[in-house]
């Protein structure tokens, strides 16, 4: 009997069933309900977030009541905060009112908060991800070429507004005797590569993810489509 490190199918299966909890989990991309612009809201009220919320140049500042039930860092909120994006998964939001969490972005300057509700209708619908077999054919050797300078690309977001996506270098690597590139982001606290591509199941599955990892000192790097996963905004509709 083979061990499960040396059998490629069997890594995989490991890898998408990581991957399907981690999408249903209960702040799991499926339980992401809204993200909203705290600019388009003056009045201070946003749809199904409680409180009155204003943004200042430095923080976002939430105002509560006792009645709005909100509370921070698991204590009841009352009057105004100043908070910071929270920077950690939306289970540890600092901001909470009953079992949805509501995290603080920031966005080129822009503040907005998202809401993550573990009964959502789109977790309850949740019956998994459809995927094709791996095949080991399409495990790659890859390299990696950094740019001299790092560039960005101006992408437009589901809700109309173009954002800059930082770009690092080049991924290369053969497939059918031709060489492939991918322009790839690269993560500034510890070197792992991002590339953003389509593939034939653009159409109804829209673009994936492949995270290939950190390339060696060589640039060298394995290249694995089989893991491309599908993004957040494939789940739901207010990933931005």
């Amino acid at each position: 009997m083979s061990d499960d490190a040396d059998d490629p199918h069997a890594a995989w299966r490991e890898w998408h069933e990581r991957r399907a909890a981690a999408v249903s989990a209960p702040y799991g991309p499926l339980a992401l309900t809204g993200t909203c612009w705290l600019a388009d809201y003056p009045e201070g009220r946003i749809p199904a977030v409680p409180g009155r919320w204003r943004a200042t140049e430095a923080a976002a500042a939430p105002t509560a009541t006792p009645e709005d039930s909100c509370r921070l860092d698991g204590e009841p909120q009352a009057g105004e905060v100043l908070l910071d994006a929270d920077e950690g998964a939306p289970a540890h939001a600092r901001t909470s009112t009953g079992q949805p969490r509501i995290v603080v972005i920031r966005r080129q300057g822009e503040w907005g908060v998202r809401v993550h509700d573990p009964a959502s209708e789109a977790r309850r619908a949740f019956a998994g991800v459809e995927v094709t077999p791996c095949d080991p054919a399409f495990v790659l050797p890859g390299r990696f070429r950094p740019y001299a300078e790092d560039r960005s690309v101006e992408v437009e977001n589901d809700d109309g507004r173009a954002r800059g996506l930082a770009l690092g270098g080049e991924l290369i690597f053969p497939y059918q005797g031709a060489e492939h590139t991918l322009q790839v982001a690269v993560d500034p606290d510890d070197g792992s590569l991002r590339a953003v591509f389509a593939d034939a199941t653009a159409a109804t599955a829209g673009h994936r993810f492949l995270r290939p990892g950190i390339p060696d000192a060589r640039g060298a790097i394995t290249v694995d489509p089989n893991r491309s996963p599908l993004p957040p905004c494939a789940f739901a509709d207010h990933v931005i």
